[in-house]
């Protein structure tokens, strides 16, 4: 009998080093949130593997969902109403609408205060989004309301840096 194998090119990916990365920290409402996102270059397109601890957790029927999303600013800094605006909006290099930005990403599911996520894109590489934040949101991404899913506070965010 002959056993699936994985494709090569996907074959010790989590081994190998990432192109990019950013580390999550939650804002004054949200200290306890700790992360970090890694970038890898596939074959198939980008590889987004997101690890997050100190999530807001729900009650005992339901955890809490959150967006992610790439965004276009630079800097996780902001002002006392949006600790982080300088995060900019969602990273839309083709002008198109939510959710089809390159920035728009799969959301997570909160375990317990904990998350972990991974998802292959081919909206972008890890090296186009060098430079830009990636932000988890307090509501789950609807995929309807323009511009930005209805996603609600920013309640993390990380700078995304070379490795």
């Amino acid at each position: 009998m002959n056993r699936p194998t994985r494709p090569p090119h996907l074959e010790n990916l989590m081994h190998r080093t990432p192109i990019a990365y950013a580390r999550l920290y939650g804002s004054r409402r949200y200290p306890d949130i700790l992360g970090l996102v890694r970038f890898f270059a596939t074959p198939l397109g980008t590889l987004v593997v997101t690890e997050v601890s100190g999530l807001p957790t729900g009650n005992t029927a339901q955890e809490p969902i959150f967006a992610l999303h790439i965004h276009s600013g630079g800097s996780c800094t902001g002002n006392n109403t949006d600790p982080f605006a300088d995060a900019g909006t969602h990273y839309n290099p083709h002008g198109v609408p939510h959710p089809y930005h390159a920035g728009d990403l799969p959301p997570l599911f909160g375990a317990d205060g904990h998350a972990f996520g991974a998802t292959l894109t081919d909206r972008f590489t890890p090296a186009e989004v060098i430079g830009k934040t990636i932000v988890i949101h307090a509501n789950p991404d609807d995929f309807t309301t323009q511009p930005a899913g209805n996603a609600g506070e920013k309640i993390a965010c990380g700078e995304i840096r070379m490795r």
